[in-house]
């Protein structure tokens, strides 16, 4: 998306693309002008300036038999197309940044760095496979992303490594981390290589092993989280939500205690509440300075009661997006997920978060998917699982807005399937026209105090 907007912005020869307004470089082309004139001057004075003589004779005669005007901009162009030439190429052998790539590759990049730079500080909470699909998505609005993710997860790799090597579980973040990487590069594939066999290795991911060994070694998951994220080069950054062994329980209405995050949705009942052991997780300090910092603030998609809800058990955080001035929305799952939230409608799920966050002031708006395909596949049925309903009424009654667009992938199979593109492009739109709406109310306000 942002490379379009590039592309298209750039229907101009290709080494004066470099004059492109943002990339912050015009200044250091004229420091470097600067000081070349500086030199050349200094090499005159040292020559009694008899070459700006010679050079001036020579000009006065070739412009004695032709057009000044003429001459002066041909020489200009000249000198200014050798200039640029020499400084891309200069910068290209010294950083090595074009690894076999197209030669624009590096100005792109710089483009793309400079406008993601300046776009909005977002914080997306959750977990599982939304939050990771989400952050595919937003990294081409901007690059200051906090991503906060929930450390309840007990179950495959990530539940041996914890109960095994007593670290936070890394399975989501480590799947946030290659969100935000380039996709192409074979570091981030190794990243989420998964052993296939081998005694211990068996379906282990690299990335999992690799972020424990970082933590062993820093002492720290977020330090590890912080390196790992540099190796990769990710837009934006990946946070747990806290650094406690934190654990899911779920009261079910049945009166049934169920503890784990994985044997939750086993359970097949409804979930009367969600908490966790120990009761009061301390939230950590950069979530918790993102979040007052951010300007748009999402929530979901995924599994509601183990990828969302658990973060907004932690009160402070729970307490802080509520009280956040930014905007705030909620990114509904489409279809209802066996064993957790069977037959819920779209403000079950909003009731449930704020319930479980103690707040009613906990978001603005729910982003809900108005398309479902008609040749929906039978498998969804076969598990239980069907769509989302809508009920617009219950929604309003909670104070909500409701935002629709499609948000699927298209899929011959009728396979329902978040698409990142489609997702990041509606709650931007959402985000930019609140954002022009709230700008237009204060210019109101301010006219009528004015007047008054």
């Amino acid at each position: 998306m942002m490379m379009k907007n590039f592309k298209n912005s750039m229907k101009i020869p290709k080494d004066a693309g470099w004059l492109v307004p943002g990339l912050q470089v015009k200044r250091w082309f004229a420091l470097i002008f600067i000081g070349a004139v500086m030199m050349a001057l200094g090499f005159l004075i040292l020559c009694d300036i008899k070459p700006v003589f010679y050079t001036m004779e020579f000009i006065r005669k070739v412009a004695s038999k032709s057009s000044t005007e003429w001459l002066a901009f041909t020489v200009i162009m000249f000198g200014a197309a050798i200039f640029f030439k020499g400084w891309q190429k200069t910068n290209l052998s010294i950083l090595d940044l074009n690894n076999g790539r197209e030669k624009e590759t590096i100005l792109e990049a710089l483009y793309r760095r400079r406008k993601l730079n300046r776009g909005p500080k977002i914080v997306a909470i959750g977990g599982g496979t939304g939050l990771s699909m989400l952050l595919k998505g937003i990294k081409n609005i901007t690059n200051n992303i906090t991503a906060v993710v929930t450390v309840g997860d007990d179950g495959g790799s990530s539940g041996r490594l914890r109960e095994d090597m007593g670290i936070l579980p890394p399975g989501d973040i480590r799947n946030c981390i290659a969100a935000l990487a380039d996709d192409e590069d074979l570091i981030t594939k190794l990243f989420q290589y998964r052993f296939k066999s081998g005694e211990g290795l068996e379906g282990h991911s690299f990335g999992n092993l690799f972020l424990t060994a970082l933590c062993a070694i820093t002492g720290d998951m977020v330090r590890a989280v912080k390196e790992s994220s540099n190796v990769l080069s990710i837009r934006g950054r990946v946070l747990p939500s806290t650094l406690d062994d934190m654990k899911l329980v779920a009261e079910m209405e049945d009166g049934r205690i169920i503890h784990g995050e994985s044997n939750i949705p086993e359970a097949h009942g409804k979930i009367k509440r969600l908490y966790t052991d120990p009761i009061r997780c301390q939230a950590l300090e950069d979530v918790i300075t993102a979040i007052k910092e951010a300007d748009f603030i999402i929530l979901g998609p995924g599994s509601l009661y183990t990828s969302v809800i658990p973060n907004l058990l932690i009160e402070e955080i729970a307490k802080c997006v509520s009280e956040s001035t930014a905007k705030k929305i909620y990114v509904c799952n489409i279809m209802t997920q066996p064993g957790e939230t069977d037959n819920y409608t779209v403000s079950d799920h909003v009731s449930a978060l704020m319930r479980h966050a103690n707040s009613r002031t906990l978001i603005d708006a729910v982003l809900v998917n108005d398309f479902i395909p008609a040749n929906l596949a039978n498998k969804y049925q076969l598990a239980g699982s069907y769509p989302v309903k809508v009920d617009v009424e219950n929604i309003r009654k909670l104070g909500i807005q409701i935002f629709s667009r499609k948000l699927i992938e298209d899929s011959k199979e009728g396979l329902v399937r978040h698409s990142s593109n489609r997702v990041a492009r509606a709650l931007y739109y959402w985000y930019k026209r609140e954002h022009k709406n709230e700008k237009s109310q204060q210019r109101s306000h301010k006219e009528l105090s004015i007047k008054g």
